[in-house]
């Protein structure tokens, strides 16, 4: 399987480049962004449009989860980042659970700053009470109506919606448990269909897997895809830490007991070849060299053309360590320079 996958180094079913016209306008740090670069005109050129899912047509969307565990609101917590990375997010991704409406009134004014707007990566875990297998079979509906009305009465923009983010952790694969892997499929297929039902038209949506290679390896794994009409983008969240050594390690992580197994993006090359790739989640811990890693994204994320968005988990308290980007100097000027490389400015963000 591996060598199949190696082959398929042509990404399919995504945008190229193109001259047409009636594209957004380019953000308005991109002259300075591409001054830093020292190439003028790239970040600066309305070549590149956006698709109606949301699919840059040239390089990549940078995103950020902002100083989570701070008690910072979504506000404060995004323009601190920005000042420490020296540019505006493409993406703000936020979390919201159970019965809580989103986007909320500070979300969507993010979203729809003039100067700066920018796509918003809602990341929903509908109940904490209620299994998969209920909530497949209705347990939730009122509250997915209630939510369905709040977003097309208040935000009509296109957004990236998740729903329940990286479940291989929370499979129970007894038939009777309620949470096996077809469980989530059946949960996830009921919740985007019962929204778009309900006139949610705008949610562009994710599956998220956590993209460690351990979870490849369970016989339930390939039970956990919801299926093609209900996915537009498939996502994964790995992290930094001692055993990873650059990019290509970071999302293509292998096991030595799992021989077959040839990696996350390589695997996504092959079961998911039309659709865009994003790492909703990444992070380096202290224990790793921070500014090394930043620097080896930047050399090679271009090898890999599926991967439409990077977004970057920004923490103190991370669940295993401090994630945040500029813990000493020289890493932050990497993840500076990381963040206003032209691959991550050739398309801008659509203006509501």
């Amino acid at each position: 399987m591996a060598v199949a996958i190696l082959a398929l180094g042509v990404l399919t079913g995504l945008p190229a480049c193109s001259k047409a016209a009636g594209t957004a306008a380019p953000r308005a740090e991109a002259p300075e962004a591409a001054k830093v670069d020292g190439l003028l005109g790239l970040a600066e050129s309305p070549a590149c449009q956006v698709t109606a899912k949301l699919i840059p047509a040239c390089g990549a969307w940078w995103g950020v989860a902002p100083e989570i565990f701070t008690g910072l609101g979504p506000v404060q917590a995004l323009q601190n980042a920005e000042r420490r990375m020296r540019r505006t997010a493409d993406i703000m991704h936020v979390y919201h659970r159970g019965s809580e409406l989103f986007p909320n009134a500070k979300e969507v004014a993010l979203a729809r700053d003039p100067s700066a707007p920018r796509l918003l990566l809602i990341n929903w875990k509908p109940s904490f009470d209620r299994t998969w297998a209920e909530i497949a079979a209705g347990a939730l509906d009122k509250r997915i109506d209630r939510l369905a009305d709040h977003i097309r009465q208040t935000f009509p923009e296109r957004f990236f919606l998740t729903v329940h983010h990286e479940p291989e952790n929370d499979v129970k694969a007894g038939p009777r448990s309620g949470m096996t892997a077809a469980d989530y499929a059946a949960m996830y297929r009921h919740v985007v269909l019962r929204l778009r039902e309900r006139g949610v038209k705008n949610a562009v949506m994710v599956m998220t897997y956590m993209g460690a290679p351990n979870w490849a390896a369970e016989p339930w794994f390939e039970q956990l895809y919801p299926g093609d009409d209900v996915v537009d983008w498939v996502a994964m969240d790995p992290y930094v830490d001692d055993r990873v050594r650059d990019f290509d390690g970071l999302i293509n992580k292998v096991r030595k007991e799992n021989t077959r197994w040839p990696g996350f993006y390589r695997w996504m090359q092959w079961r998911f070849p039309g659709k865009p790739v994003m790492v909703a989640e990444w992070g380096v811990f202290d224990r790793a060299a921070k500014r090394d890693f930043y620097l080896s994204v930047r050399k090679q994320i271009r090898h890999y053309p599926q991967i439409k968005a990077l977004v970057y988990f920004d923490s103190p308290r991370a669940p295993r360590g401090d994630t945040r980007f500029d813990t000493d100097t020289a890493a932050g000027r990497a993840f500076s320079e990381l963040a206003r490389d032209p691959h991550f400015r050739a398309t801008a963000v659509p203006r509501p």
